[in-house]
């Protein structure tokens, strides 16, 4: 009798399978630019500038990025790895498998 073993992403990321496609999606540096774009650069290399304007308005962001200015208190989060803005008492953030996506769909 066949057994089916699941595991999650981040089982396999511990166990070093990245051959599926897999891979931690952790940033370690952003810079928020104009026009709600930022740059956001990958613990593997990967780096570039992620166009955010469509987000604007929409849904958990309409408050946090009211302006420009709060967009640009961007900081990303020690414990998760993406990009996060405060909102009152709580965060709001990006997925960063995402923005990787965007950027490497971009190249």
């Amino acid at each position: 009798m066949e057994k089916t073993l699941l595991l999650s992403r981040s089982e396999l990321m511990c166990l070093g399978i990245k051959g599926m496609g897999f891979s931690r999606a952790k940033i370690i540096l952003c810079k928020p630019k104009p026009n709600f774009r930022i740059w956001v650069k990958f613990e593997d290399g990967i780096c570039g500038e992620v166009d955010l304007n469509y987000l604007v308005n929409q849904g958990v962001f309409k408050d946090t990025w009211e302006t420009q200015e709060k967009f640009n208190q961007v900081r990303i989060h020690p414990v998760t790895h993406t990009l996060t803005w405060e909102e009152g008492d709580s965060e709001v953030d990006l997925d960063p498998y995402v923005l990787r996506e965007k950027l490497t769909a971009s190249t």
